[in-house]
């Protein structure tokens, strides 16, 4: 692993979402998340991290199983996972260290608890970007990690939309006669979303997140729905993201200050709705740009393989 990130970094992130359902809400039919009191698309930071995670299992499959062993690439297994049981994750800390644990309980020595969480953390990198709550059966301890993420909001309110489909198949022997069975279908027909977030320095010096994984992650950002499509979600793209640099661990000058020289506008007139990202123009306020911060413009990062 290389050294952990020496650098402050803050950034925004445009995607969008063209007819589908960029983040389902099951508690309302799997509708499209909104904001009831502005009408703006909301995705939460659940849903970005778990197509990140996706992503970097995809680039790095070529990882093993059981990080001991020296096939393979190590460190970039994902933690929280599909199907993944947490405890045998967990248990590979204590069987590399040929330690015993004990239910629910941490070693009792400082220095057994700190391997323990370092083992966590080299060998899982969204442990390692996000951090994890890792005090299952076999205890691993808890880890904050230097990557934040707010909810992702609409620059404008979205309309959900519901349409019926007919599928010509049925599920039951007693359903066969009819000709076809009837489902719906939650969409937008357009949402240009932004996403905010942030990644300390001093958390990355805990968990040894190093300037490679942020390459990796910015990376992830861009390209993470390239290889997560479905027809439920339309077509969804990651259109530009800025990255502020600080020269200086603490950083340079507030994260908020940063975040409002970044702003969108829009070409069209305010009662035609939008329905493509060329009804937008992203805009930078580079002359207001604090001392000590630099920012970089990416439309497209190409996967390092």
């Amino acid at each position: 692993m290389s050294e952990p990130i020496k650098s402050r970094y803050d950034f925004v992130l445009y995607f969008d979402v063209k007819n589908g359902n960029p983040n389902g809400d099951p508690d309302a039919g799997n509708m499209p998340r909104i904001d009831p009191e502005t009408s703006k698309g909301i995705v939460s930071d659940v849903c970005l991290k778990r197509k990140i995670r996706n992503y970097v299992d995809l680039i790095k499959s070529e990882a093993i199983d059981d990080p001991d062993t020296s096939e393979g690439e190590l460190g970039y297994k994902i933690y929280v996972q599909e199907a993944a049981v947490l405890n045998d994750r967990n248990r590979k800390a204590y069987v590399h260290y040929d330690m015993k644990s004990d239910s629910k309980k941490l070693p009792k020595a400082k220095e057994d608890q700190v391997k323990v969480m370092k083992f966590m953390c080299d060998n899982f990198f969204d442990i390692r970007a996000f951090g994890a709550v890792m005090t299952t059966d076999v205890n691993c301890g808890q880890v904050r990690g230097p990557i934040q993420l707010c909810f992702a909001e609409s620059v404008d309110p979205v309309l959900p939309l519901e349409m019926s489909i007919t599928r010509m198949a049925v599920t039951n022997e007693k359903d066969a006669e009819k000709e076809k069975t009837m489902g719906r279908k939650q969409y937008i027909p357009y949402g240009l979303y932004r996403a905010e977030g942030f990644i300390s320095a001093s958390l990355a010096e805990r968990t040894g997140f190093s300037e490679q994984d942020l390459e990796l992650f910015f990376e992830s950002l861009m390209n993470m729905f390239e290889h997560d499509r479905s027809a439920a979600r339309g077509l969804m793209t990651s259109r530009k993201l800025f990255v502020f640099k600080h020269d200086s661990k603490l950083g340079n000058a507030p994260a908020h200050r940063l975040f409002e020289l970044v702003s969108s506008k829009r070409l069209i007139d305010n009662s035609v709705e939008a329905r493509a990202f060329s009804d937008y123009e992203l805009e930078v306020d580079r002359d207001a740009l604090p001392e000590g911060v630099e920012l970089k413009e990416f439309d497209y990062i190409a996967p390092a393989v």
